[in-house]
Formats: structure tokens, sequence, C-alpha cells
């Protein structure tokens, strides 16, 4: 039997997933460490040069359960969102999107490639078995709504 890392159907996204796609990261980020990002802001930097948006989707529904956005920007790219629904955790959804990341980079021939990921995201380890490490830190960088800050790791990954 296929797992669901292996079933699930990578492609490109658009504007018309922006509901889906905010659904996936309300459900997987919540507002617990303010890593969210609004409808607008997404709205507002898809249509930039060099910007992609991709689904993660249930091959029989075609129903998104996750998404990754990348920003490139001459030789380096950068993973600005990647969100997977809760109860596709751990299933290699986040993995896959991750995958396609860095294939997608290492094709258009980008040298770098970097993140950053709150301080004890449990994401942080699958960026470590990716090849990426830790090169900075931003100091108070997320903003719960209970007034708690966290770090955020800037994470990188060369070619």
């Amino acid at each position: 039997m296929a797992t669901v890392e292996q079933q699930v159907r990578i492609g490109s996204g658009t504007f018309e997933d922006l509901d889906a796609v905010m659904e996936i990261m309300d459900s997987a980020f919540g507002r617990r460490f303010g890593e969210a990002w609004t409808r607008s802001q997404l709205a507002g930097i898809l249509p930039m040069a060099g910007v992609s948006l991709m689904l993660a989707r249930e091959p029989h529904t075609d129903t998104p359960v996750g998404f990754s956005l990348v920003r490139a920007v001459a030789d380096e790219a950068e993973l600005l969102l990647l969100a997977v629904l809760p109860t596709h955790h751990r299933r290699g959804v986040g993995g896959r999107l991750l995958d396609e990341f860095l294939k997608r980079a290492r094709n258009d021939g980008i040298a770098r490639v970097h993140l950053e990921v709150r301080d004890g995201n449990p994401a942080v380890g699958m960026y470590h078995s990716a090849g990426f490490s830790p090169v900075g830190r931003r100091r108070n960088y997320y903003h719960a709504p209970n007034g708690k800050r966290f770090d955020a790791i800037t994470l990188a990954h060369q070619f």
C-alpha cells in the first residue's frame, strides 16, 4: 500500500487556492505563536516576480492538505511558508513539499536556499535532515497574541 507521502500530488497553486491555503495555515499555525500570515499578505505577495505557491493535494479528492510559498531572487531562494493540516502531520507531506522546493531550486540554478522557523517548531528536525544548517537567530521575532515572544532561527542550505 502506498504511503500518504507517495500518494499526495504536488502542483502549482493560484489565487483561487487562497481559501484552502488560509484554512491550512490557520489549522497548522493557529494563533499561539504569531507565525501565520494574513490573507492580504498572501494575496499581496503572490503576483510578485519570483514567488510561487505549491500545493500538496489528496490524490482522490484533490483536496489541498499542505502548501509552500517560495520567493526566488537572483541565485537565492527563500522558503517563506510551509504548512500541513494537522491531520496529515508526520505523514511525509511536509517532506514532499520541502523536497519539491529543493528540487526546483537546484533545477533553476539557485546556489543557496534559506528559511526562518520558530525556535522549538518540530519542523526544525525536518529541515536539518534535508541539509539545512543554522546561520542566524532573530530574537523575539514572533509575537503571540498573549504577548509572549519567540525567536526565529535562520537556516540555510548551499547547493
